[in-house]
């Protein structure tokens, strides 16, 4: 849907679907749902949808009539796609995610392939007039000593096939790498030098920066510490493209607090990586993996951080919701990077709310998960 001078949606990525019959099941069965409560029927602009396709659903819908389909079906609903969330390589729900998440990484070709493919599934979707973007990880997860060299080749042979995909179709198509706790690159300096180092190894920067750009997530740079003016100032005046913004928010909670350390017991989840970072009274960061790893080290090192100002966890939680005191959330961010929009209309057109932890969330944050997305855009809009 439009949204001031943008587009926004759901990722459906928070709806568990490997195939594509899955993923159009959740699609009809959700996503419509979900549209009927935030858009009026006859709406001009029609509704947004963030498509999220696994490997498996992105070959099956490139196969016999399944595409034309579908776009006949999104003209039928008065649905469209401009964005597809290709992270996720494979089963993301109901199993252990955590590193899997980053596997295939970007010195393979089966990533290169798999994001291609979203590529020319998106350059058939997207509207005439409406830029389509692709988000993926941030090259790789620090734990596997990825081969820079070999991220660097492979997204600039991406970058080429995108650049002719845009000029094929006619439309303005690109990928945001997605900065992540423990990625191979996490906030703004590291996603900055990691795009010095990568620009400086192509054959064609300009091409390259308009076609690869940052996903920008709010819950993950509020993980960071860092500040959404500054960061979003500093990437921009560099001359990297805002690809698409995450609208997110992760959990805070107070390390010197017992009651607040208790109460994140309650989000230790087997599925998803909930990495913990840690700001002390001079402004440094302690990172933890993954909570499990958090708690070892307090049993093991005897201390509760004594220096510690502050913590925040890599667990999304819907916009809307604060989660009940002591636990506090980093919804400010979301707000922030809603009000550099306000003053920034054209920095980015791709917004997307990604709470895709539903499923996993304790039983006092849980709705019904039509009504849950429908207050997360009813949050946004009052912003």
């Amino acid at each position: 849907m439009k949204f001031h001078n943008a587009h926004l949606a759901y990722c459906t990525n928070i709806h568990p679907a490997e195939s594509w019959e899955e993923t159009l099941h959740a699609l009809k069965t959700h996503t419509l749902a979900v549209r009927d409560k935030v858009l009026t029927p006859d709406s001009p602009s029609g509704y947004a949808i963030g498509l999220r396709l696994s490997a498996r659903a992105a070959s099956e819908l490139l196969e016999e009539s399944n595409l034309s389909d579908f776009k006949a079906w999104l003209e039928k609903e008065n649905c469209y796609v401009f964005t597809i969330n290709g992270f996720p390589y494979g089963d993301f729900h109901g199993t252990r995610v955590k590193e899997k998440v980053f596997q295939p990484d970007w010195t393979t070709d089966e990533r290169l392939d798999y994001t291609i493919q979203l590529f020319e599934i998106i350059a058939q979707l997207v509207p005439k007039g409406i830029d389509g973007s692709v988000s993926t990880l941030p090259g790789s997860h620090k734990t596997f000593h990825a081969d820079e060299a070999a991220i660097f080749t492979n997204l600039e042979r991406c970058a080429v096939k995108i650049e002719e995909l845009s000029q094929q179709y006619d439309r303005d198509l690109h990928l945001g790498l997605e900065p992540e706790p423990l990625g191979h690159f996490e906030n703004t300096e590291e996603s900055l030098a990691f795009f010095d180092r990568f620009l400086a190894t192509v054959d064609d920067p300009e091409m390259v920066k308009r076609r690869i750009g940052i996903n920008y997530d709010t819950c993950h740079f509020a993980l960071e510490f860092d500040d959404c003016k500054k960061s979003l100032d500093a990437l921009i005046n560099a001359g990297l493209r805002i690809s698409k913004v995450h609208l997110s928010s992760a959990l805070e909670f107070d390390p010197q607090s017992d009651e607040a350390m208790e109460s994140i017991r309650n989000f230790d989840e087997p599925t998803y990586f909930h990495q913990v970072i840690l700001l002390d009274n001079n402004r440094g960061l302690t990172r933890h993996p993954d909570l499990p790893d958090f708690f070892a080290d307090l049993e093991q090192s005897n201390s509760s951080h004594p220096d510690a100002i502050a913590g925040r966890i890599h667990f999304h939680i819907p916009l809307y919701s604060e989660p009940e005191a002591p636990l506090k959330s980093t919804q400010d961010h979301a707000v922030d990077a809603l009000k550099y929009l306000a003053e920034n209309p054209n920095f980015c057109s791709h917004f997307e709310i990604e709470t895709y932890t539903w499923g996993v969330l304790p039983d006092d944050l849980q709705i019904p998960i039509e009504d849950q997305i429908a207050l997360e855009y009813e949050w946004v809009s009052n912003q």
